[in-house]
């Protein structure tokens, strides 16, 4: 299983990095959507140099040019609600791909919410049949909701390749993305890699909760 970290080489990524773990600049929500799109984009075209290719005639006013154009059916999928603005980023540049959505939030099991667990809900998607399958969530904590969104897109059909994107991972939701998804299958994504998680489960220094902090607070 590759783990690609984009932060490993600097890029304008690093100043979109710098704006949404800033607590004041992400106080703007639209700003804050906005960077996390933009990091989608950017792995979208890091991911688009894996695809397979064929060449195509193409006409033009004046005559034909021959354009190597990608030939993998992909499904962007993601995981509400924290997953949209990400995925629209994807999505701005494979316009052409199918789109999948589960819906998967924190459910704590204590007063003191040290115990948490994932609960799943709501699922559309097409056939993932022997496409690339490419599931988008800014966070990749403990690897749960991820597994569980994935076991979830399973029933219905079985991936060729699995692109696991986010923009901030820990080093225990790679470990276990390792353990619960096909080791030969898989390539993990990134714009970071920070230490670990706090006793709610938030990764630090991260950013804190994406979803609140694109769309705002939750009852």
């Amino acid at each position: 299983m590759e783990i690609i970290n984009l932060s490993n080489q600097n890029s304008i990524i690093n100043q979109y990095l710098a704006e949404i773990r800033d607590k004041e600049y992400q106080k703007n929500r639209l700003l804050f959507r906005n960077n996390i799109m933009r990091i989608g984009e950017f792995e979208a075209f890091e991911i688009s140099k894996t695809l397979n290719y064929e060449p195509k005639d193409i006409a033009t006013p004046l005559g034909i040019s021959r354009v190597n154009v990608p030939t993998d059916k992909i499904v962007l999928a993601t995981i509400f609600r924290a997953g949209l603005p990400f995925h629209q980023g994807f999505l701005n540049i494979f316009d052409h791909a199918g789109n999948a959505f589960v819906s998967a939030y924190r459910e704590y099991k204590d007063a003191e919410h040290h115990q948490v667990g994932i609960h799943v809900e709501y699922l559309a998607t097409p056939s993932i049949d022997e496409k690339n399958l490419i599931i988008a969530d800014p966070m990749l904590a403990t690897g749960g909701s991820m597994e569980l969104g994935y076991k979830t897109f399973l029933t219905k059909g079985t991936p060729k390749r699995i692109h696991v994107c986010c923009v901030i991972a820990t080093p225990e939701g790679i470990e276990h993305i390792r353990k619960t998804m096909p080791e030969d299958k898989t390539t993990i994504w990134c714009a970071a890699i920070d230490p670990g998680m706090n006793e709610h489960k938030y990764i630090v220094p991260g950013f804190g909760d994406a979803g609140d902090l694109c769309y705002g607070d939750k009852l």
